[in-house]
């Protein structure tokens, strides 16, 4: 359905310009050998144009030759890099899709890397001149003001720059409030073609998507301000955030996912410090419904990707939260979401704006969402070092968080050493033993960091749960993991030295690595740590720790946890045990033995109050207690 609003006939305009409306072959006449031609992005590409130019060129075959075709994003519709084009233009691309890939790296086409907010500036200070300019726009309103539509990012720029425009005028293109206007006066011709938009249908998510969107879903919080890529990861992002509220949205690309948010009141953008109200993006990729919903919705802005894209317009937003995805990410945080190795495959787009902006907001999280493996499972996205020849998208500098479908690693702050730990612990786990082994010989990790190879040392995600104690603190409680070796560290180095004692029955002053990775470097078939966490200042902060170990000969397990100093006697022991038992009676087992000093009058009445039918023995200065899970 084409947007309705007041707009004069095509035959007013006509008597109005009638020096804009001339033939194609007339306006392709003004197309010059050498000239350079702008072509709208993706979407809101002007299709007719195009197949008129290339018309055009078939019939008139040197008409115009040497020419340079430029465009951020193909969708395929046309191909400018097919051999018979050879002598009339070269494509050269912002960001390459996949009719343009192999064009690239054959040698047949070219591919311009820049961070897409500077983009603009090229065409504005000449140093990418632009001779053409082929758009798209909507009709004329009442006041001879034509709407970009769907696509402002740089198409505003290169009218603004080129002293030929050329509008495919087109009445399903949506009039889209914002920066989005140009007057006809400023059009050269009108080439008036009403057809359908070009769509953009998005991969639908599997499951290995889904899991990464929940993870990413723990991350974004109400009032966050969000940046989304395009694919299935992104889909299923989108789709997870339903339950949060008041999010806003700053963002280069508006999907179908942004605005299924928007119609379920998700997003309102009501707390956002910049253009407060309003969704802003510099182009529109989705349905035919989502364009229907952003024609003359003033909730809804499009600006240039000079404003949109900047990252210091991006920081100016209190928690801005960047969601984006790569190819390859190494164990050090370099990541590249351009090219494998040699082989260019994408480009630097926008993804790097949005992740430096996201890092200098106040509050702002950059999230690296990817997918653990790649060609059917073959290949692992996390390495030890990123190939030979392979553009460094993000610097280590740039990522606060990376997930995959196993789980959640926290980058920002931390030594190499902790990040390959933490990214090797979200690795699938068929490459995590090379990831390791690759490590040691590159001196990234500890020469004698221990792993479990298999099942057994899987990550047991289903694990997780949340609780809340009886005195209302909120602890999310789930297994160890294989990068929590910091976290520990800070944790018993926390703990009193009578809470050391009692834990451990001797007064332990040290916890150095050999002792620690004990703790994180298990197999889940055998023991459990269970480790109780609470967020402070967006941080994991362990309160407590519960662990057992299983006796095979007498199917019990011996059980024991301690919680730090300043969170005792709010209910986390009780929450851990409970856990424990619960772990312990899923698997089986009779119940639990545990050794306790006598003087631990709180560790005692803890397991007398947990429901056991519980058997001391006394001996030097301890109990020996079993503790059975049958019902007394």
């Amino acid at each position: 359905m084409a947007c309705e609003h007041d707009e004069p006939r095509p035959q007013d305009i006509r008597e109005i310009y009638p020096e804009k409306f001339i033939t194609d072959d007339r306006v392709f006449s003004h197309i010059h050998p050498g000239d350079r031609i702008f072509i709208g992005t993706g979407c809101g590409e002007p299709q007719y144009l195009v197949q008129a130019m290339i018309r055009h060129i078939q019939s008139h075959p040197k008409a115009f030759v040497d020419t340079e075709l430029l465009q951020i994003w193909n969708l395929g519709v046309n191909s400018y890099a097919e051999e018979r084009y050879r002598d009339n233009f070269r494509f050269n691309s912002f960001f390459i899709g996949n009719t343009a890939r192999d064009a690239v790296n054959e040698g047949l086409a070219d591919y311009t890397p820049i961070f897409l907010s500077a983009v603009p500036e090229l065409f504005q200070r000449k140093r990418v001149p632009i001779d053409v300019a082929l758009i798209q726009t909507s009709v004329p309103d009442a006041h001879g003001f034509v709407s970009l539509g769907i696509s402002v990012d740089i198409v505003k720029a290169a009218v603004e720059s080129a002293p030929v425009v050329i509008a495919q005028v087109n009445a399903s293109m949506p009039r889209v409030h914002g920066d989005t206007f140009i007057h006809i006066s400023d059009i050269d011709f009108i080439v008036p073609h009403d057809e359908p938009l070009l769509e953009f249908e998005a991969s639908i998510s599997d499951e290995i998507a889904e899991k990464i969107g929940r993870y990413v879903s723990r991350i974004v919080q109400d009032g966050d301000t969000i940046q989304v890529g395009y694919g299935s990861i992104p889909n299923a992002i989108l789709a997870h955030l339903r339950g949060k509220k008041d999010l806003g949205v700053h963002t280069e690309l508006l999907s179908d996912g942004i605005v299924d948010l928007m119609q379920r009141g998700v997003i309102n953008n009501c707390r956002k410090d910049l253009n407060r109200d309003k969704t802003v993006a510099a182009f529109c990729m989705g349905k035919r419904a989502t364009y229907d919903f952003i024609c003359d919705n003033p909730a809804i802005e499009f600006r240039p990707v000079s404003y949109t894209n900047n990252p210091l317009t991006i920081a100016r937003n209190r928690n801005a939260t960047a969601i984006n995805s790569a190819l390859e990410i190494d164990l050090t945080g370099q990541a590249t979401a351009e090219s494998l190795g040699k082989y260019f495959f994408s480009g630097i787009g926008g993804q790097a704006d949005f992740m430096r902006g996201a890092m200098l907001s106040q509050g702002g999280k950059s999230i690296l969402a990817i997918q653990s493996t790649a060609e059917d499972e073959t290949v692992s996205r996390i390495v030890p070092f990123l190939k030979e020849g392979a553009g460094v998208t993000l610097t280590r500098g740039d990522l606060h968080y990376v997930v995959t479908e196993y789980g959640i690693a926290y980058l920002h702050g931390k030594n190499i050493r902790e990040r390959a730990m933490d990214l090797i612990a979200i690795a699938h786990p068929k490459f995590q033993d090379w990831l390791i082994e690759e490590a040691k010989k590159l001196n990234l990790i500890y020469k004698d960091q221990a792993f479990i190879t298999g099942k057994k040392g899987e990550y047991p995600e289903d694990l997780e749960t949340s609780r809340t104690t009886k005195a209302g603190v909120k602890l999310f409680l789930r297994p160890v993991r294989l990068g929590d070796e910091h976290l520990l560290k800070d944790f018993f180095y926390s703990l009193s030295s009578d809470c050391m004692y009692h834990r451990f029955i001797s007064t332990r002053t040290s916890m150095p690595h050999e002792q620690l990775q004990k703790f994180v470097v298990i197999d889940y078939t055998k023991e459990m740590v269970i480790l109780a966490i609470v967020e402070e200042n967006g941080n994991e902060v362990i309160t407590g720790m519960g662990q057992y170990f299983i006796d095979e000969e007498t199917h019990t397990a011996e059980v024991a946890f301690v919680v730090r100093d300043d969170h005792q006697g709010q209910g986390i022991g009780a929450e851990l045990i409970r856990y424990l038992t619960l772990l312990a009676k899923r698997s089986g087992l009779h119940g639990f033995v545990a050794s306790v000093l006598m003087d631990n009058k709180p560790m005692l009445q803890l397991f007398e109050q947990s429901g056991f039918i519980v058997e001391r023995r006394a001996e030097a200065g301890m109990y020996e207690l079993k503790m059975s899970f049958r019902e007394g």
